[in-house]
């Protein structure tokens, strides 16, 4: 993920969210054995942006053609601090032209540009190497997501003929927002009439988790991807539309993000790099 305005840095928090190219970094999370994190809160030093390029640091995002080509050259946070480094390129069936505000007043918006894509993962560590189903999408916001939400859910499910996802807010004024949209090869997509929101087993840090399912069917986690005390992300079966699928599954919990005592912690997996120079061009 690239963040221009780390929104779950805690640099970034304690700095008044003043200046979004100042706290800038490019996460990424491997999962299974030996899987790393890494979310290096950089500064505007770090921070080169184009039409079809974003770059922090070490690490950049370009728009090639048809494809979005990500290179990665960062350092994992403790416990297992080492080099993550490759390129992952993701290529979308087409772009989508949905764009979803999450608050009326458009502070918050949802952006899923390539919904169903295919992936290409090559990493320099054994086994970090393959093909597969990819997700594209981009949240843009003028406020802290802390301040306006309590608690969100967001799911996408590739299926036979496409894939659907889901949204489901909950605002800090007690209002909430729910959509589902199914989407086409082609990029085309429709807002449709979602299955209920079913409960799904807490995270090991007991964050609340659910989904939608078809009445009577029971999601269930198949893979825990990146667990924390706000924060779940993991690959969950359910069954929509009579089709069995798996799709990546996130739960965030605001309320606990709000917790002061949280940052000092975060700091830990979040270092901040402030300086930083691109060598000449």
């Amino acid at each position: 993920m690239g963040f221009i305005g780390s929104v779950f840095s805690p640099w970034y928090a304690w700095s008044g969210r003043k200046d979004p190219a100042n706290n800038c970094c490019i996460n990424v999370a491997t999962y299974g054995k030996g899987g790393r994190f890494t979310m290096t809160d950089r500064g505007r030093a770090a921070l080169r942006t184009s039409r079809d390029t974003l770059e922090v640091g070490p690490s950049s995002m370009h728009w090639d053609g048809d494809k979005l080509v990500i290179s990665i050259d960062e350092i994992a946070s403790p416990p297992l601090v080492s080099r993550v480094r490759g390129t992952i390129t993701v290529t979308p069936s087409a772009l989508t032209s949905v764009e979803l505000p999450l608050k009326a007043d458009g502070s918050h918006v949802w952006r899923p540009f390539g919904p169903i894509s295919d992936i290409s993962v090559d990493l320099e560590a054994n086994g970090w190497q393959w093909s597969g189903k990819g997700y594209f999408d981009a949240n843009f916001g003028t406020r802290a997501l802390e301040q306006d939400f309590d608690y969100w859910t967001w799911g996408c499910f590739p299926g036979a003929r496409g894939a659907t996802a889901f949204y489901d807010v909950t605002r800090r004024d007690g209002s909430t927002f729910e959509t589902a949209v199914r989407f086409d090869p082609d990029g085309s997509a429709e807002q449709i009439a979602g299955q209920p929101q079913t409960p799904l087993k807490r995270s090991l840090w007991q964050v609340k988790r659910e989904t939608r399912a078809d009445p009577g069917a029971e999601p269930r986690q198949v893979l825990s991807m990146l667990d924390a005390p706000f924060y779940s992300r993991s690959a969950v079966e359910t069954v929509l539309d009579g089709e069995r699928c798996v799709g990546v599954h996130e739960a965030l919990d605001l309320t606990r993000f709000r917790m002061a005592a949280l940052k000092p912690m975060l700091a830990v997996r979040v270092p901040r790099r402030p300086a930083w120079t691109f060598a000449a061009d």
